[in-house]
């Protein structure tokens, strides 16, 4: 494998998390199933690597590191289920511009929990993502759906900024895939219980979109990200995933006939061109640190 080669599979994983949402709109169960199936089949997929591969094998996790791992876990399965929350209030492509302003949380949250200062740049870039979900934001109505549905949507990013900084801290101890294993499973124990109602009424239909959902648009595309990150600095990969609102907007149009207005266009172009201007900045640092 070389450079192209992970390029290549960063797309295809950047597809697969674009189609999260897609499936989380066609499968009729509530969002606590549709968390508990995903990360059901997630572990079946990722102990296929961690069984058969030398690479994968696993590690002693140590006490500290086991309650980050934990508390990440926890993180996990509620921005999992503030996103399908929001799939299912809203629609695909508000879903999916409201947690796409993650970089903006994450920059917020590190400087908190690391101390690291925030630049004029990387100040003016949050305020473009601010800029962004204003424009993105269907109304300002609190009654309406939508308007609630991209606000869970919003909540699903600020939670995946926490998760992106848990990982940060069990990413000097854990190996990347065992840790994503250990957390599905941990999810999966978790949602059980709110999963059982609704799991007799799932479909054969259903069934299959999970085992889509768990194994592609999580088990696979996590190993091709991790795998495709020892050749590519994880900054520049950040820029692939910037195109995930691309794939999911551009999917929910050719589906559900999820229309998006110009103005939506124009706030998802905004934070989009945001988040890469994120990754270009932070791989520009990563090479003048080197």
């Amino acid at each position: 494998m070389n450079k192209r080669h992970a390029l290549v599979w960063l797309n295809i994983a950047a597809v697969f998390f674009g189609l999260s949402g897609i499936l989380g709109k066609v499968i009729a169960v509530s969002p606590a199933a549709i968390v508990f199936g995903r990360a059901l089949f997630a572990v079946l997929a990722l102990s296929l690597p961690m069984l058969c591969f030398r690479g994968f094998r696993w590690e002693r996790v140590r006490c500290a590191s086991a309650l980050v791992l934990i508390g990440a876990s926890l993180i996990l399965a509620g921005h999992w289920l503030t996103f399908f929350i929001s799939v299912k209030a809203s629609g695909v492509a508000i879903a999916t511009l409201g947690f796409a302003s993650f970089p903006a949380f994450t920059t917020l949250f590190e400087s908190i929990g690391f101390r690291e200062r925030i630049s004029l740049n990387e100040g003016m870039l949050i305020a473009l993502i601010c800029l962004g979900l204003m424009m993105v934001c269907p109304s300002f109505d609190l009654g309406s759906g939508n308007t609630r549905g991209f606000l869970w949507g919003i909540l699903s990013g600020a939670l995946l900024a926490l998760l992106i900084i848990c990982n940060r801290v069990t990413a000097l101890s854990i190996r990347p895939v065992q840790a994503a294993l250990c957390q599905n499973l941990i999810i999966s124990l978790l949602m059980l219980p709110l999963a059982l109602r609704e799991l007799p009424r799932a479909t054969a239909g259903d069934w299959l979109c999970l085992a889509l959902l768990g194994i592609f648009c999580t088990g696979v595309a996590h190993s091709l990200m991790v795998t495709s990150l020892r050749f590519v600095k994880a900054r520049a990969a950040a820029v692939f995933f910037a195109l995930e609102p691309v794939y999911a907007i551009a999917f929910a149009w050719a589906l559900f006939s999820e229309r998006p207005t110009l103005k939506m266009f124009a706030g998802a172009a905004l934070i989009i061109v945001s988040v890469t201007l994120f990754s270009r900045k932070g791989k520009k640092g990563a090479a003048a640190a080197g």
